[in-house]
């Protein structure tokens, strides 16, 4: 059964890294357009970040989903060698993953395809909210112990 808990845990990481990095991203963009001086009341923030949330976290899901896949496997494996490390392989794992994930997709999409990895910062925002994935992941997976 320890499966069916890794399984639930990272699909509940991919769920609430994809949202966070749609936030990431809506907030990105909406900063983007006001620096064009077009207004963006909080209201409008809002409505758009909730927009997103339904819209573009499902989308960018699917590439959380492709970087967890391949990162949190290899910092499973690393956790075999060093338990203590656990947490901090996951969390950057994660983190490393997305970053490496969107560096991937910028290079070959001839357009950049989500607006705040057009930025370093943006990537870095994005790559942390996968990391938020990743510790989450982490905790949610710890071995428990026995009495």
């Amino acid at each position: 059964m320890r499966w069916m808990r890794n399984l639930v845990a990272w699909i509940a990481a991919v769920v609430v890294a994809a949202m966070a990095g749609s936030i990431v991203q809506t907030q990105f963009n909406l900063a983007m357009i006001r620096d064009l001086g077009a207004p963006v009341p909080w209201n409008l923030r809002l409505e758009t970040t909730l927009h997103d949330l339904i819209h573009f976290a499902p989308t960018y899901g699917l590439l959380v989903a492709a970087a967890f896949l391949i990162a949190l496997a290899v910092s499973g494996l690393l956790a075999r060698r060093w338990p203590r490390a656990r947490a901090p392989l996951h969390t950057l794992a994660a983190g490393t993953g997305i970053a490496a994930a969107l560096l991937l997709m910028n290079w070959i999409l001839p357009a950049t395809v989500i607006g705040a990895a057009r930025f370093g910062t943006g990537i870095l925002a994005l790559a942390l909210a996968g990391a938020l994935g990743g510790l989450l992941f982490a905790r949610w997976t710890q071995p428990r112990r026995e009495p």
